[in-house]
């Protein structure tokens, strides 16, 4: 791995015929030429960020020889910043001349600006009638289930309730950005309804997870499924590691999440003095830790009074699928492109290169049911979108866009394809390098 030297942002590279630059042999290198191979000069500069049209540097590539001297050549020295390349399987895909790393041509504003106004007009009826249709489902799967209470009727009725009830986790996630209506009561009020019901702490995920939105693709400042620094990899338990990387039980981290927080981090969702919240926040996350606990409670007598198997036929296996669901899209949707992401620190981090880094993904008959959540590029980068607007929206924004966007695999009936792509993800993005303003995951050799 090397740290390659590129153009910063806005700043050209042109023949100047009243300035001359003695160049050193490694110009597109930081490190030495040995640590990061590449098929051809014209790859190198395309890694680079220059692209292959640019010939003075192919010129001056050409026209050293080992052993020789540093030519003086009309050139213009510029600023340059520290890109950490990816790995090997990965360069190849650098010589299509996009740099999924560079900075955009287009401005948030731009994007912004291809978006229909009717896509932001939030309609609180058209929400609420999304709650009762999913309550509803909720309601009669259980009593469907309960009534046959066949066992070649629960595994489907587990399959069936656990993405509903990663629906509910859905509409009550549009409740915490305030896309669900215009009411900000209205959607507190709806989001613990919603949350409770599945044992989420709304306000305190809420909170984290607008952090998550105001820091996307960040290494150090993203709180969601934010990547581990090698030193942070290197220096973690096997547990940690086991629990992080290994299937099934990665699937199963969002309670613990909830409790602790990701490594590297400390904190809890459900204590309002809890780094996560600022004093002003405290109200808020002890109203969600009493919502939660009578939930808790509800289930406890429920149990009680129905028995502990009902329970774990009708509640516990859904609510572990729905915990499933949750943790494959949250973690695709930042993770497992064929072209690796780029995840950034300091200067080089903006909203927006954020916000591009983010995947969509096709989920099949289950978009409409997961309410559209695959559409997450434009989510991430404007989360006041009602998700029934989403797809629109999407399709507004690719050609501004442009190859920034990373068009999703058509999904069959049911999203099956996407579990290679998680495995893979799982066993190639290990950690990303302690150093360096643009890094992409890497792979431990051992």
């Amino acid at each position: 791995m090397a740290g390659v030297l590129v153009p910063s942002q806005n700043v050209g590279i042109f023949p100047r015929s009243s300035q001359s630059l003695s160049l050193p042999s490694k110009l597109c290198y930081k490190t030495p030429r040995s640590s990061l191979s590449f098929r051809s000069p014209k790859q190198a500069c395309v890694i680079a960020g220059l692209g292959s049209s640019f010939s003075p540097l192919l010129a001056l590539k050409r026209r050293l020889k080992p052993g020789s001297s540093s030519p003086s050549v009309p050139m213009v020295a510029v600023p340059l910043r520290t890109v950490t390349a990816p790995q090997s399987d990965v360069v190849g895909d650098f010589s299509k001349e996009f740099d999924p790393a560079a900075p955009p041509p287009f401005s948030l504003g731009d994007v912004r600006a291809a978006i229909p106004k009717h896509c932001w007009e939030k309609n609180v009826w058209r929400s609420i009638s999304y709650v009762v249709r999913d309550i509803a489902v909720v309601l009669g799967l259980a009593a469907g289930a309960a009534y046959l209470n066949n066992w070649l009727v629960w595994p489907l009725y587990w399959a069936a309730q656990g993405t509903m009830f990663w629906a509910l986790f859905v509409l009550g996630h549009d409740c915490g950005h305030g896309s669900f209506s215009n009411n900000k009561k209205l959607n507190h009020v709806f989001g613990h309804i919603l949350h409770s019901s599945i044992l989420v702490p709304y306000h305190g995920w809420r909170i984290s997870h607008r952090t998550h939105h105001q820091n996307h693709g960040h290494v150090e400042n993203d709180e969601s499924w934010h990547p581990m620094t090698e030193k942070l990899y290197k220096d973690a338990d096997i547990f940690t590691r086991f629990g992080r990387f290994q299937l099934p039980w990665v699937m199963f981290a969002y309670p613990l999440y909830l409790a602790t927080r990701s490594p590297g981090k400390t904190g809890s969702h459900f204590h309002p003095d809890s780094s996560l919240f600022v004093p002003s926040e405290r109200n808020d996350v002890i109203t969600s830790t009493v919502c939660w606990s009578a939930m808790l409670a509800l289930l406890a007598a429920m149990t009680a009074a129905v028995g502990p198997v009902w329970m774990f036929k009708l509640y516990v296996v859904p609510y572990l699928i729905n915990i499933v669901w949750l943790d494959a899209v949250t973690y695709m949707h930042h993770h497992g492109h064929e072209v690796k992401v780029p995840w950034y620190r300091g200067k080089e981090w903006n909203y927006m290169r954020g916000g591009l880094s983010t995947i969509d993904r096709d989920y099949g008959v289950i978009n409409n049911i997961h309410h559209d959540i695959g559409t997450h590029v434009v989510h991430h980068l404007f989360p006041q979108i009602p998700h029934y607007n989403l797809v629109e929206a999407t399709k507004a924004i690719k050609p501004v866009l442009g190859k920034y966007y990373r068009e999703p695999e058509k999904s069959g009936l049911l999203p099956l394809h996407l579990y290679k792509i998680l495995k893979s993800s799982l066993e190639e993005d290990h950690f990303v390098p302690n150093e360096g303003d643009i890094v992409f995951y890497q792979r431990d050799s051992i």
